[in-house]
């Protein structure tokens, strides 16, 4: 039962803009929650989770930045209210999925209704960045509760249904996740270290005569070639523009010039949905297989082309799939869009903790039941947003690694953290290091990280 919610707000600045399709990031809030639970035996239990309102990535167009980021964090507190009013359930992955079936909907609807009348309203994609914080407290209280590391917590000795309940329709009588949980699509041992993914953003600069004199001097590198030899970095993902062929075409061979030249052997594509036809995509990888067959076969995989309401725009991508691995992004809100997505042709789904640990674990199962290859994206995670970021890549097994970029746009964000997990904010020799997390839930080793927090926002007990 949950008995007490603080939500807190921890701004931060880019040290460097970082373009998301249309729009370029220089500050972020942070979101924090401390939810605290009673478990079933009478004692207590708070649990932290920390997402970054990240309104470019989640509500991208023309509304002034302040009145889309004023909204989500009026979500926030709806949000806050409706869960510490929330029948009791000690299950995460039950309550995390029956507030979003039977909640999170009409509390969507009502606040687009209220606050959003005659306006663009708030996309769900949004509502479940502003949910995800709160879920992933409810999880970490959950793991302590049970003294357990938190993925030791996903089967039936602690889970209250098996799978065929959340991942069935009404309709559908298939009896795959009869008897299965989330423990037999994960590892419930992870792997010490992963492969860390780098970010080149759309304005990143790649050689020095697109210096303009004002980047920071503060020590970290500016240039992707430095990046590469200070990180020992071998995956690169690009940004793309999708809106401009010939720009998004130069840039990959570009990036992928400088991989090979330092020693990379990855790349990945970003198009943040801005393209409408699979020919775009199609003509800009058929260029790049005629022009550098070698950089044509370090592409990995395209990440989510195309407009994320799939429902909106079923665009059938058999033919971009067919070329490379295809993986849906901000589509994947749930396994039922996911579904869709296969249908249509794609093969990959990447995962986010922002879009909720109870939705990632879901979608997770769902993909890997079905063939589907994982990875698991960045939402720029700093501060305490990289610690169950990092152990679902660890646990649910990636394509490659896992994308953690905070360290380039806002590293000093993470001081604190990074003293107690200096392996988990510094990319050493092409990886990140997880052997720090310890402890229940998360493992965040909260209280010995050293970090003044703000008066919460909003407190409820």
């Amino acid at each position: 039962m949950i008995r007490a919610i603080f939500l807190y707000y921890l701004p931060v600045e880019t040290r460097v803009p970082l373009k998301f399709g249309i729009e370029t990031l220089t500050s972020v809030i942070i979101a924090r929650a401390k939810v605290c639970v009673e478990s079933s035996d009478g004692t207590f239990h708070d649990g932290w989770g920390e997402t970054p309102l990240s309104v470019q990535w989640v509500w991208p167009g023309e509304l002034p930045y302040h009145e889309r980021l004023s909204d989500m964090q009026g979500f926030c507190a709806e949000l806050a209210r409706s869960l510490h009013c929330f029948e009791s359930i000690n299950d995460p992955i039950e309550l995390g999925w029956r507030f979003q079936e039977e909640l999170l909907p009409s509390l969507w609807n009502r606040f687009n209704a209220t606050h959003r009348l005659g306006k663009e309203p708030m996309p769900w994609l949004a509502a479940l960045v502003c949910l995800s914080t709160f879920d992933i407290a409810i999880h970490d209280a959950f793991g302590k509760s049970r003294g357990r590391e938190i993925y030791q917590c996903y089967g039936p000795d602690c889970l209250s249904h098996d799978l065929h309940r959340y991942l069935q329709a009404v309709e559908d009588s298939n009896t795959l996740f009869l008897n299965k949980y989330p423990q037999h699509y994960l590892q419930r041992k992870r792997p010490q270290q992963l492969t860390a993914w780098h970010l080149v953003g759309g304005l990143d600069p790649l050689s020095e005569d697109e210096l303009t004199g004002k980047e920071p001097a503060d020590g970290y590198p500016i240039l992707l070639r430095d990046w590469i030899r200070s990180d020992g970095l071998t995956c690169l993902k690009v940004k793309l523009r999708g809106n401009d062929p010939n720009w998004d075409l130069d840039r990959i061979l570009k990036v992928g010039k400088i991989a090979l030249e330092e020693g990379a052997v990855w790349l990945s594509t970003d198009f943040n949905c801005t393209v409408t036809d699979p020919d775009y995509v199609n003509e800009i990888l058929d260029q790049l297989m005629d022009r550098s067959p070698r950089i044509y076969g370090m592409l990995l995989y395209v990440e989510q082309p195309f407009p994320y309401d799939l429902e909106k725009h079923p665009i059938d991508v058999h033919s971009v799939s067919a070329r490379k691995p295809l993986f849906l992004d901000e589509s994947a809100h749930d396994w039922k869009l996911i579904r869709m997505g296969r249908e249509l042709g794609w093969t990959g789904v990447a995962l986010k903790t922002c879009k909720t640990q109870t939705g990632a674990l879901l979608s997770a199962c769902w993909a890997k039941a079905h063939g589907m290859t994982l990875m698991v994206q960045d939402l720029t995670n700093p501060m305490l947003a990289q610690i169950p970021h990092v152990q679902l890549a660890a646990h649910t097994g990636t394509i490659m690694g896992v994308e953690t970029n905070a360290m380039q746009f806002y590293p000093e964000a993470s001081s604190p953290e990074r003293k107690i997990h200096p392996g988990l904010y510094e990319r050493r020799q092409g990886i990140v290091d997880l052997s720090s997390l310890k402890g229940p839930g998360f493992g965040y080793c909260l209280e010995s990280i050293e970090r003044s927090l703000p008066e919460p926002a909003l407190v409820l007990e």
